[in-house]
């Protein structure tokens, strides 16, 4: 229960950072294959935690984003090496 809690979570918080990576493309004009840099262009787009932080994944993967266009465009370093996975689906 308490993974699948977590892998939850975790694709919850993708889903924020996707939303903000379309958002930071649209209005900075980035095109198919550019690059973001994670945390600092998306930030400002996701509702942040009491700490001023994005919120982490909670079983310890790290965030990172894959080039404008790509599908998905963030990722957690967990991904599907974990059961439930934490990818979006």
């Amino acid at each position: 229960a308490r993974a699948t809690s977590q892998a939850d979570a975790c694709i919850n918080n993708l889903r924020q950072i996707e939303t903000a990576v379309q958002q930071v493309a649209i209005e900075k004009n980035k095109h198919v294959g550019d690059t973001l840099n994670y945390p600092d262009d998306v930030t400002a787009y996701i509702k942040l935690n009491a700490n001023g932080e994005i919120p982490p994944c909670p079983a310890g993967g790290t965030y990172s984003l894959l080039p404008v266009g790509a599908d998905p465009q963030s990722v957690c370093s967990l991904g599907s090496t974990v059961d439930p996975a934490h990818i979006l689906p």
